[in-house]
């Protein structure tokens, strides 16, 4: 059994035809057939059936599916590893980050290391907290930096870093503007703009609707933060943002900001990497420098 040979399974796992595969993996349709045969050989059992001149992995492959992804995550780590003695240093990072933290947080960070650790090469793929998690657990991904409740993640070590609370977002115009705080009855009947589902500020946001019972006029989704703060400028309704987000507006006048009404802040900026497992050589070296800027906090979940 060898590397190559669960590589080319993982990707008929992933719904790739054989012409597909034979392109990622740099290798002719009839080796990637033989590497096939060889690895049921091995294993003594049935991976894979054509239908409908396409192949689909069977049962038995897709129970294998955990295993196989993590042998072809370590082989490539032993590889970076190796290369990284080798020339004294470089190889890849690769990170996920969700939406804000993405976007108001690691820039700035990945300059500075950049600059500490000029020979590594990062790589970011900015989604859904939820789904980086899922990539993260699917060995997708070395680690990972996402706003996230504080409740822990099966298999998830999470180490918070910050706060970053959220706010109810006005516009300058707004009637509530003036007031030093607001009450949930003052909310009654307001446009309320509303994240993504699936989001963290999402799910929170939904959460604290429910506990203060507030009744507003209707809402609207939006994808993207930046879009719902051009929106609340252009009072099409108010928000719920991350605090983090709105720095910037806020300090220009742009937009107004409150406590939410009733509300306990359980979101938090974390880093998260898969738990009881040793950390990628150079996620190491970013858990190191991004968390020692932030101090030392207790990990939700080891």
């Amino acid at each position: 059994m060898t590397i190559q040979q669960l590589k080319v399974l993982l990707e008929i796992c992933k719904g790739k035809t054989l012409l597909e595969t034979a392109e990622k993996l740099g290798l002719t349709q009839p080796t990637v057939s033989f590497h096939l045969r060889k690895l049921e050989e091995v294993l003594g059992l049935e991976l894979v059936r054509k239908t409908s001149r396409k192949l689909r992995p069977t049962e038995a492959a897709l129970e294998l599916l955990p295993y196989i992804r993590r042998i072809v995550f370590l082989g490539g780590e032993l590889e970076e590893h190796a290369a990284q003695l080798h020339n004294r240093g470089g190889g890849r990072l690769k990170l996920g980050a969700s939406y804000t933290p993405a976007t108001y947080l690691l820039p700035a960070f990945f300059s500075a290391f950049q600059e500490e650790y000029p020979s590594i090469q990062l790589q970011l793929t900015v989604k859904k907290a939820g789904t980086i998690m899922a990539m993260l657990r699917n060995y997708e991904l070395d680690a990972a930096v996402v706003s996230l409740p504080n409740t822990p993640e099966p298999g998830l070590s999470i180490q918070p870093l910050l706060e970053d609370e959220l706010r109810l977002v006005v516009a300058p115009g707004h009637r509530l503007v003036g007031r030093r705080e607001i009450e949930a009855e003052d909310l009654q009947g307001e446009r309320l703009l509303l994240h993504e589902p699936g989001s963290t500020s999402r799910t929170l946001t939904e959460e604290w609707m429910n506990q203060t019972e507030i009744i507003f006029n209707h809402s609207m989704e939006l994808g993207a933060i930046e879009t719902m703060k051009e929106a609340v400028k252009c009072s099409l309704g108010i928000a719920v943002l991350p605090e983090r987000s709105v720095i910037k507006e806020v300090a220009a006048g742009e937009l107004i900001q409150f406590r939410l009404p009733n509300y306990l802040n359980r979101r938090y900026i974390s880093f998260v990497c898969r738990a009881d497992e040793q950390l990628p050589h150079n996620a190491r070296l970013f858990a190191d420098f991004i968390t020692n800027h932030f101090g030392d906090q207790k990990p939700l979940q080891k």
